[in-house]
């Protein structure tokens, strides 16, 4: 992550796409006129192009400036991809360039800190609001020296309030469910003050938009960091619901660069980066078929494949499902019941489409498998069978789904009844006709009436490597 400075005002992020048609062939004008004014709030695209001209070449460099940040396919057309990530509530801060207002790498010359919370939002008891704020600073003091100082009264280095609309500072707000907050750079006046939109909803868990997480993301810019293009990191622009510890690698090297090391930090378990999906040596935990699409699970991310759309898109499963945990060991879809089924240890969801099914978790030893078994390493649906295979160690099982039971005769070995993927398997999808077995960073194509493989992939071929 660049640890430049951020010069304009930040605000939180949230993560769904608001609905856009994917099947568009031409951009629309609207569309044209969107990308326009997003490209000049966060890419410095040079107000005085009128009519968001598609043929204009500044207009086409930044959406490719814009595309090469998110990781996108880049072309500088305006395609349903980019058009999605567009669609997206955002922190207001620019992903790029950096702007003449103020001097590089600003941060706090002391060590101390002071803030104060002008004002309380209704949503949230009070003590809820100074517990979020309160951890939320924790989130940076626990990774640096930095410590921070609650001031009651007069002026702080942080002043946090909560506004509507215009509220004080020439940025306003836009209303619901848009720009969440926005904070200032370190420095005299204004800078460090972070603002949070009063027209939003608050809560201090997943309902409606988490405190403490737009708080820290807030707080990240308040100290002097700029946006990562991680998905997987704090200051990643689009911000999304997540439990536990919020910081990644790559958020505390660009804190740790402004301020140095905690010298009495205990270490502490950081979310890793989000996966590359080019990477040599990637791994699948977890593969499927979703109503057409393809779900390809990996860490905190999920994958997905549109026949369509020819870039993945790369998504936190907590920003999708937060109550599913964040590493799924094993999922398969069943077309015949429109259900998709996900492992995560001893437990299993069932989702319709991309929603939970009521009355999950359940527990997977209910499918019939013995206690002993304390997680599934790979599943998937036979279509010629009707039989969904559960993959366990070095052996597998054969679930009947139309009786509701596990067939007899099982387990049975990996390695004697599918010859040549070796005797362990990390994800399986049924895909094109063919079975697709992956371990490590192999993927096996299988033909599973003649059992024999056909090919030998890598695993990312599938996400176009």
């Amino acid at each position: 992550m660049g640890i430049t400075t951020i010069l304009l005002l930040m605000s939180a992020a949230y993560c769904c796409a608001l609905p856009l048609s994917k099947g568009k062939e031409e951009p629309e004008v609207e569309d044209w006129l969107k990308a326009e004014k997003y490209l000049r709030r966060y890419y410095d695209l040079p107000v005085g192009l009128q009519g968001a001209s598609k043929s204009s070449d500044a207009m086409r460099q930044k959406i490719r400036e814009m595309q090469a940040f998110f990781q996108l396919e880049v072309t500088g057309n305006l395609d349903s991809n980019t058009l999605d990530v567009m669609s997206k509530a955002r922190c207001g801060v620019p992903d790029v360039g950096e702007y003449n207002l103020f001097p590089r790498n600003l941060k706090w010359d002391k060590a101390e800190v002071t803030f104060r919370i002008v004002n309380y939002t209704p949503d949230l008891d009070k003590s809820d609001v100074d517990r979020a704020v309160h951890n939320a600073l924790n989130v940076w003091s626990d990774v640096t020296p930095l410590i921070f100082k609650k001031l009651h009264e007069g002026n702080a280095d942080i002043m946090i309030s909560f506004g509507r609309r215009e509220h004080g500072d020439y940025n306003p707000f836009d209303g619901p469910n848009g720009l969440l907050a926005h904070a200032y750079p370190p420095g005299n006046g204004i800078g460090g003050d972070t603002h949070f939109d009063e027209d939003e909803r608050w809560s201090k868990d997943s309902t409606e938009y988490n405190l403490f997480l737009v708080a820290a993301h807030e707080f990240g810019h308040a100290l002097g960091l700029s946006h990562s293009n991680d998905p997987g990191a704090l200051m990643f622009p689009v911000y999304s619901y997540a439990r536990g510890y919020p910081l990644s690698e790559d958020d505390i090297r660009g804190i740790q660069a402004l301020y140095g090391q905690n010298p009495d930090s205990r270490k502490r378990k950081v979310k890793p980066d989000a996966p590359n999906k080019c990477d040599p040596k990637l791994t699948f935990d977890a593969v499927t078929e979703l109503r057409g699409e393809t779900i390809i699970f990996k860490d905190r991310f999920y994958w997905r494949l549109h026949p369509q759309i020819p870039e993945p898109e790369q998504t936190l499963i907590k920003s999708t499902w937060p109550s599913i945990p964040n590493r799924v060991d094993a999922a398969y879809e069943n077309p015949e019941k429109d259900l998709v089924f996900i492992f995560s240890g001893i437990r299993m969801w069932a989702l319709s489409g991309y929603n939970l099914v009521e009355g999950y978790p359940k527990y997977i030893h209910k499918l019939g498998l013995p206690k002993s078994i304390r997680k599934v390493d790979a599943a998937v649906y036979i279509p010629d069978t009707g039989k969904t295979l559960l993959f366990t160690d070095e052996d597998y099982w054969s679930y009947d789904e139309i009786k509701g039971m596990m067939d007899s005769g099982y387990p049975r070995s990996i390695e004697d009844d599918f010859p040549g993927i070796g005797d362990e398997v990390d994800a399986a999808v049924f895909h094109y006709g063919y079975l697709n077995f992956f371990h490590k960073n192999v993927q096996f194509e299988y033909n599973y009436n003649a059992r024999k493989v056909t090919r030998i992939l890598r695993p990312n071929s599938m996400l176009n490597c």
